[in-house]
């Protein structure tokens, strides 16, 4: 359906502006816009790509196991109903890990297996509460070092690309906090 929306919104302007006389514009703003949009993907791919190697490189120093062994009994508090050593708690261990990093992109494959395993447990088309939970702790993330935002900072040519780090550590715990508190609330009435 968004699909259509956007097809939909897409004509209706270029319809107004071939009837307005403005299609030279539109024509040089399509390809501004599609060459800015290539060189800031380029900027964010080295980023990303560093931060997977950071990751990468943490999970062979064991630090993401230190990390996982630390932050276990958190999350096996949030997500009851999946057993200890459920694969789906790897999941979503990475799937945190790399949120914690602002690498998003690189949380969504994780995220994605973490609820095919969830589904597995809970056997039902419906979303179970751990679904749920994670869902709302993936989308409030508490990130540390926001890598994409900063990215984009650095390609627009920002005089402190960095000054955000501290506003986006208090903001991502307060709406993480906020969000877990809502969906314990709101959990006794999904039962």
């Amino acid at each position: 359906m968004i699909n259509v929306i956007w097809a939909v919104m897409a004509i209706i302007g270029i319809v107004y502006a071939m009837f307005n006389g403005t299609m030279e514009q539109v024509n040089e703003a399509l390809f501004r816009g599609a060459n800015d949009a290539v060189t800031l993907v380029i900027s964010l791919t080295s980023v990303l790509v560093f931060w997977l190697g950071m990751m990468r490189i943490a999970e062979q120093a064991g630090i993401l196991r230190g990390f996982a062994k630390v932050s276990k009994p958190v999350v096996k508090r949030l997500f009851p109903e999946i057993p200890a050593n459920h694969p789906a708690m790897g999941y979503i261990l990475a799937n945190f890990s790399a949120n914690l990093f602002g690498l998003g992109n690189a949380a969504t494959p994780m995220g994605i297996k973490a609820m095919e395993e969830m589904k597995k447990i809970s056997q039902s088309d419906r979303a179970s509460n751990s679904m749920i939970t994670f869902l709302v702790i993936n989308t409030s993330s508490i990130t540390l070092v926001p890598t994409t935002v900063i990215a984009i900072r650095m390609e627009y040519n920002s005089i402190a690309p960095t000054e955000i780090v501290a506003s986006t550590i208090v903001a991502t715990v307060i709406t993480t906090i906020a969000a877990i508190t809502v969906d314990r609330l709101l959990r006794k009435s999904r039962k």
